[in-house]
């Protein structure tokens, strides 16, 4: 059987995770194991509420942002939108053009389209400023941007101003644009660095929208006052835009009694002051401080118990460990933390009841971002794990984004639950086969469009595409399969690298990371412009090498362009260079430690007796859903378990193992993909088996029943 450890999980950890949170020890067991302890940690795998996302304004640029779109709206600048002809890019660009047409901004979209390279391009400048003319512009870059350094320096000479949105890695040395919003830079303020493209522009929007209700731009400072054995703490928190800029805390016991002695004045002057319960505060304000300090403050309570009415008449004491957010607190909560996320809730809701419009839209765009960090293999951690199972269940409960709905038409998938791995396979390669093939415009015309017959006529074209797409990929990877072959040896089995005048541009990217699959190695693929004087390649990795930080060892001046992310990465450079390239890479590799190949050893969440596997540990697995890049799917080990019937299928040459297990007093069925010679050579139709193995949901005929997956099996050894 594959190698395959079982971490360790404390019965002490695992007890408290599932007093704490209310959750089984099986479901406790497995966060131990794969090291989520940590409330904030936690907080993302059980809980799908929007409002645990980190506030847009977190981005200390974002309210120059919105201020610079604001102007250009008011003053009906040319607003071009510029976005990447990827899933995350068409999806960005999607969001963010859809919102500032509804608001009535003169604004077009552009893309990279056949030969143009990746990111903001001098042609588009150019036009931009031609068509502009006196009137004035302003770009906006989604998901590129930050590598564009001459092209931002060329929009500056023609006096257009830029706002980059990029999540790529930034270079040394960045563009000069009025703002960025990238939450990989030092400055951004941001707490979460891994989001797509897509979920920048969704901040940015959610900004935009926010931006319409009152309480956007005022300062407010939150007051509590509470009493601790003979002592008073007066805690003050300013926010802005609902995000916390800075905080005191002052103790007034007997040896402090004059307000004069605290810096409470100077935190306080010029604020409005926000409490819960002005009779109680200023009753106990009055008693530390005597009356002739009078301070100026609004009641929260009535305002907020509007909204919310379950706060009704309760004092923050009773409140503060009722709220989710305090519930995965590592301290102790305070009252002020409670009013804080109190007012927080009260706020977005008061501005969806102002703008009830804002719900449904960002229920589209929510589907979309869901979709990008997918496609973008972003860690299934911290809110992207918000993002996407909202996008699910926005999908799964029919509420479908116009262009979604017509490609989920097209595939397998409608009258059933749809999964992340159902978008990952079935809608992603959909959606990014028409970029791959040249022809981007067109899955980003099909997710604006408001015809629904130029959308039917759209998703018919997509469907060809993706079509055509598979042929393309499957002759690269015949046609260059000795090549990858000699290559991997060439590298000492640390790099993978092919390139062929053949290969078709758009599939560089999926060439590589199926080299990437094939040979545990980081691989690159690189085709060649149609007059062969430009290489084009995308990188792909695994084992903990960087891309961007292999591409950057080349030097200043090799690359024409070349950018990405930690795992995936793209670049160009003049075809005369490909021996150095290939040179150059090889003396890289050969100082990089790689780090044990993924699977080489299994690491197991649980195991489990037989009387435990039944239906229900679906509700298990579906805490951890969605699984993707940093979050793998569940792996239970089992033994001794008997085989009740196994029918070998499938008409290929490798062909399947169907089984059905007996689990207690449940009949299990299991697949064994393309390992059907094992039975009767391995083990036989009455042996009891020790598995490896993942379940998952089954659908066949409109019924939908758990099913093993299994990775290995032997005969049991007792």
């Amino acid at each position: 059987m594959k190698k395959h450890i079982k971490k360790n999980a404390e019965n002490k950890t695992v007890q408290a995770i599932s007093k704490k949170y209310g959750i089984s020890l099986l479901e406790s067991a497995i966060f131990a194991r794969r090291k989520i302890t940590a409330g904030n940690d936690i907080l993302y795998y059980l809980e799908n509420d929007t409002r645990f996302l980190h506030q847009p304004f977190c981005f200390n640029a974002m309210e120059d942002a919105v201020e610079r779109i604001h102007q250009a709206i008011e003053e009906n600048e040319k607003i071009l939108i510029f976005g990447d002809k990827d899933v995350d890019g068409i999806s960005a660009t999607a969001i963010l053009y859809t919102y500032l047409k509804k608001r009535g901004a003169d604004v077009q979209w552009r893309l990279p389209v056949g030969e143009d390279a990746y990111g903001l391009s001098i042609d588009a400048v150019n036009d931009l400023a031609q068509y502009a003319g006196e009137s004035g512009a302003l770009i906006i870059t989604v998901d590129c941007g930050i590598s564009n350094y001459v092209e931002i320096q060329r929009a500056n000479e023609l006096g257009i101003d830029t706002i980059i949105t990029d999540h790529h890695n930034p270079p040394e040395t960045v563009p000069d644009a009025i703002i960025i919003l990238n939450p990989k830079m030092d400055n951004s303020g941001y707490p979460y660095k891994d989001i797509s493209g897509a979920a920048l522009a969704y901040k940015l929007v959610s900004a935009l929208r926010f931006s319409s209700f009152q309480l956007y731009n005022q300062d407010f400072c939150l007051m509590t006052v509470t009493k601790q054995d003979e002592a008073y703490i007066i805690d003050c928190l300013k926010i802005r835009n609902l995000v916390k800029k800075s905080q005191i805390s002052v103790v007034i016991d007997e040896k402090i009694r004059s307000i004069y002695d605290t810096p409470l004045l100077n935190f306080l002057s010029g604020q409005q002051i926000l409490v819960w319960d002005e009779k109680s505060v200023k009753s106990m304000l009055k008693e530390l401080f005597g009356s002739s300090i009078d301070f100026q403050m609004m009641d929260m309570r009535p305002k907020i118990a509007h909204i919310i009415p379950a706060v009704n008449n309760k004092a923050l004491s009773d409140i503060k460990n009722l709220s989710k957010i305090a519930r995965y607190s590592e301290k102790p909560v305070k009252e002020i933390d409670g009013f804080y996320n109190l007012f927080v809730t009260f706020a977005e809701k008061s501005a969806t009841s102002a703008n009830p419009q804002y719900k449904n839209e960002q229920n589209d765009d929510l589907q979309l971002v869901a979709i990008a960090a997918l496609a973008d293999i972003m860690p299934l951690k911290d809110e992207n794990r918000i993002f996407v199972k909202e996008g699910l269940n926005l999908i799964n409960n029919g509420k479908i984004r116009k262009g979604l709905a017509e490609l989920i038409a097209r595939s397998d998938l409608q009258g059933r639950r749809i999964s992340s791995t159902d978008l990952s396979w079935k809608i992603i390669p959909s959606l990014n086969a028409a970029g791959r093939l040249g022809k981007s415009n067109l899955s980003l015309e099909l997710l604006i469009s408001e015809n629904p017959i130029e959308r039917n006529q759209k998703a018919d074209i997509i469907k060809d595409l993706n079509a055509q797409r598979k042929i393309y990929l499957s002759d690269a990877e015949f046609f260059t399969a000795k090549q990858a072959e000699d290559s991997f040896k060439k590298y000492n089995e640390k790099l993978c690298i092919v390139y062929d005048e053949r290969i078709f541009k758009g599939i560089t990217g999926l060439l590589a990371n199926y080299l990437v699959s094939k040979y545990e190695v980081p691989a690159i693929a690189i085709s060649f412009s149609e007059d062969k004087t430009i290489a084009s390649g995308s990188m792909r990795t695994c084992r903990s090498l960087i891309a961007t930080d292999f591409l950057d060892k080349f030097g200043e001046g090799f690359f024409i362009n070349h950018g990405g992310h930690n795992a995936a990465a793209g670049f160009s450079f003049t075809a005369e260079k490909l021996d150095a390239f290939l040179e150059k890479a090889q003396t890289i590799i050969s100082g990089e430690t790689l780090e044990e190949k993924d699977g080489a050893i299994i690491e197991i969440d649980a195991e489990l007796p037989s009387e435990y596997i039944t239906p229900e540990i679906l509700k298990t697995i579906d805490k951890f859903e969605p699984f993707g890049e940093e979050n793998p799917e569940i792996i239970f080990f089992s033994k001794n378990l008997s085989i009740n019937n196994a029918i070998i299928t499938g008409k290929t040459e490798r062909q399947h193992l169907k089984l059905i297990l007996n689990c207690g007093k449940y009949k299990f069925p299991a697949m064994y993909w393309g390992e059907a010679e094992r039975l009767g050579r391995d083990f036989s139709s009455t042996d009891k088996l020790d598995i490896l193995y993942k379940i998952e949901r089954n659908y066949y005929n409109g019924n939908c029943t758990p099913q093993m997956i299994i990775i290995d099996a032997e005969p049991a050894k007792n």
